[in-house]
């Protein structure tokens, strides 16, 4: 089923949660609201789930408008953080709940009810916990057992509140795994809110990049981090090194030191931010080289293939902090010390007009 929300707005007092925003969630995909804590991407959800209303917009499902209508109505299927599981209850019982309080017209049979219970629990590779209570299980196994009870229903839509977000990192990288592979079984419309990059990038067939009530960028994982369309995209999806400066001639002056761009559609003089992921900088230990930025090599850290190498600006970048990423090899080759004045040149540098500042709000969901 496809989803849209057109021109929603949501103001708590005033903070403003959600600023006009407008989306399309496309029939069968999975899609991941991202952004930091505040940025209103679980007040969208709770919205497209009714348990919120918008001051303005609507929230059309397969084309109707649904914005008056109740969760029930809607038939969304919604995991919370924290499980949500009734205690009291098996596992059995926790999932089998929607499924004994619909109308007793279209209420299944008590037979009908636990074949698909248990059909259910076997799909999330649980079954064999059936008769424990949710005191018993894992984080992870509630989780999973949290997502059985929303699929219990039927939704026409599944709606995921970081469900995640209170599990360890290992267990994390698991369940993100795991949810991948049971959406492309079913094919569920699906919206996940989460403030973790990596768990939106790996999981995600579209990722919606919010921030202070505004839709940043809507793409395919790949096009969101390989392209940000603007400075918070950049700084908000994967390391990132962050470059103040000033348009010249023949490129962006940084402090006392120079990063060469082509830039014919900057304003000369204008301030800019320019922007170098870890493997788009190089250390140059040659002294006889005038380009790129003076830093100096702080720290070095070697794992497995990888070394990353943390470095302090000089030159007008003092108080600025660099990450390299290089292979071991070049490391070696480079024969770097603690406390080496070096430079950085960048192979690729994105430049972006200096933003405007936002005016300060309250903190909100």
């Amino acid at each position: 089923m496809s989803i849209r929300v057109e021109n929603i707005r949501k103001q708590f007092g005033n903070f403003v949660a959600l600023d006009n925003v407008s989306l399309d969630f496309p029939t069968g995909e999975l899609t991941a609201l991202l952004g930091p804590s505040g940025c209103g991407k679980t007040t969208l959800l709770r919205i497209i789930a009714g348990l919120e209303t918008a001051d303005s917009g609507r929230v059309l499902l397969e084309g109707e408008d649904a914005s008056s209508t109740s969760v029930r109505e809607r038939q969304v299927g919604f995991v919370f953080q924290h499980y949500a599981l009734f205690k009291h209850m098996t596992v059995f019982d926790n999932v089998a709940f929607g499924l004994r309080m619909k109308p007793r017209s279209v209420r299944p049979s008590e037979a009908s009810i636990a074949e698909k219970v248990h059909r259910l629990l076997d799909l999330v590779q649980l079954d064999w916990l059936a008769d424990r209570f949710p005191s018993q299980l894992s984080g992870g196994q509630r989780q999973r057992i949290a997502l059985a009870r929303a699929l219990a229903v039927e939704p026409r839509v599944l709606l995921l509140d970081e469900p995640f977000g209170a599990l360890d990192a290992k267990v994390r990288k698991e369940l993100r795994r795991w949810l991948r592979r049971l959406h492309d079984e079913l094919h569920v419309t699906s919206i996940f809110v989460t403030h973790d990059q990596e768990e939106a990038l790996e999981v995600a067939d579209q990722v919606v990049l919010m921030n202070h009530g505004h839709v940043e960028q809507v793409g395919a994982p790949e096009e969101v981090y390989r392209h940000p369309s603007t400075p918070f995209g950049y700084s908000f999806l994967g390391a990132v090194n962050l470059f103040h400066g000033r348009v010249e001639e023949g490129g962006v002056r940084v402090g006392d030191d120079s990063l060469p761009h082509d830039h014919d559609d900057l304003v000369h003089g204008s301030e800019v931010l320019a922007f170098a992921r870890p493997h788009e900088l190089e250390i140059v230990t040659d002294g006889s080289r005038s380009d790129g930025v003076a830093a100096t090599v702080s720290r070095i850290l070697s794992f497995g293939v990888t070394a990353r190498v943390e470095l302090d600006g000089a030159n007008g970048a003092s108080g600025r902090h660099f990450e390299v990423e290089l292979t071991r090899d070049r490391l070696l080759e480079l024969d770097l010390r603690e406390g080496q004045a070096v430079r950085l040149a960048p192979s690729r540098l994105k430049v972006f007009p200096k933003p405007e500042e936002r005016p300060a709000q309250r903190r909100g969901r």
